[in-house]
């Protein structure tokens, strides 16, 4: 079999990646001129799989995802997961160790008003999203995929109602499965076969600041934003978006949140900041055929870089082997003629 994959963000690349692996013919396939371009490079890339939502079928993936991103950290030279634990008050969205304020100072001691208490998930990391996506590309390079950046895919190539291979405007790429992980893009490449893919965009603000090292132990997740320490004197930051145009003014207003609540941080200035568009699938995860024959696939989901790791895994042993797997289930696309 040949397998093109649309799309080098961090599910694509692990898609790719796990095919590889296997030994599968792939064709990796990225409009822009980098991996990450898109939406994986502005994910503050939290890690863990006790707290949060887990909507539909995202339920049945997050059992592994700790151990799947271990084994990679393994399998790919230069990647590491901070493995810091996280500390989380104030949404609702509990998990973990409920902890008082005694060992939040303890956890986090350069927090000026710790609060009363705050749920503590040890397991909880984070990672470089980027760094992780270039990493998996690498990786199936190596392992004989072929990568084409800067290349658009244009349309699907179709014949006698099968899905035959992408269009660019390089050329035609044949492959006996395409399968359609380019995010919000995705619906745009169906949408011509009558395969209707319910993504929303989802805007998420994330801010990159320089900072002194350690300013932030772990994942901190407050009410009015989240922080951690992705390097060395390096944090990622998010706060709720407020329009394409409100940017800098709210990168200003985060710093003057940052330094409120952390002492030692005044030196911290702005080194970078963006929105963007998470594919939010209204029922969870999409991840299974869109025609009845296979020949397009859907790899949608959110959240993406804590679950590409798994779903990499699980979809490449599918797609290599044609045994559904039962883990993705109930994230299966509801297509006509599919059952």
């Amino acid at each position: 079999m040949a397998v093109v994959v649309v799309g080098a963000g961090i599910v694509g690349a692990s898609v790719a990646y796990h095919l590889a692996r296997r030994g599968v013919a792939v064709t990796l396939v990225e409009r822009d001129a980098r991996p990450a371009a898109g939406v994986t490079g502005l994910s503050f890339a939290w890690i863990g799989n006790a707290g949060g939502e887990w909507p539909g079928g995202a339920e049945d993936l997050r059992g592994p995802v700790l151990d799947d991103h271990r084994r990679l950290e393994a399998e790919l030279p230069g990647v590491a997961v901070r493995w810091t634990g996280s500390l989380r008050w104030g949404d609702g969205h509990l998990g973990g160790n409920v902890v008082g304020r005694k060992e939040i100072r303890a956890l986090e001691p350069r927090l000026r008003t710790p609060p009363e208490w705050a749920a503590h998930i040890p397991s909880d990391g984070g990672v470089d999203a980027p760094a992780l996506t270039e990493a998996l590309v690498r990786g199936a390079r190596a392992l004989g995929a072929r990568v084409l950046l800067g290349t658009p895919v244009t349309a699907l190539s179709v014949e006698r109602g099968r899905v035959t291979g992408v269009v660019t405007p390089a050329g035609c790429h044949t492959a006996t499965t395409v399968v359609l992980a380019a995010g919000t893009g995705s619906a745009a490449l169906g949408a011509p076969l009558g395969v209707a893919l319910p993504v929303a965009a989802s805007p998420a603000f994330l801010l990159r600041l320089a900072a002194p090292p350690g300013l932030v132990n772990g994942v901190v997740a407050t009410p009015e934003f989240e922080v951690r320490e992705v390097a060395d004197g390096c944090l990622l930051m998010t706060l709720p978006p407020e329009g394409e145009r409100a940017g800098e003014r709210l990168a200003r207003h985060g710093v003057r949140l940052l330094r409120e609540a952390f002492l030692g941080a005044e030196p911290c200035h702005v080194v970078g900041y963006g929105v963007g568009a998470r594919p939010l699938p209204e029922r969870g995860p999409l991840l299974g055929p869109l025609t009845p024959d296979g020949s397009l696939y859907a790899a949608v989901l959110h959240p993406g870089v804590t679950l590409a790791p798994t779903v990499g895994r699980l979809v490449a042993h599918e797609l290599a082997t044609g045994e559904p797997v039962a883990e993705l289930r109930r994230c299966r696309p509801r297509v006509a003629g599919l059952g």
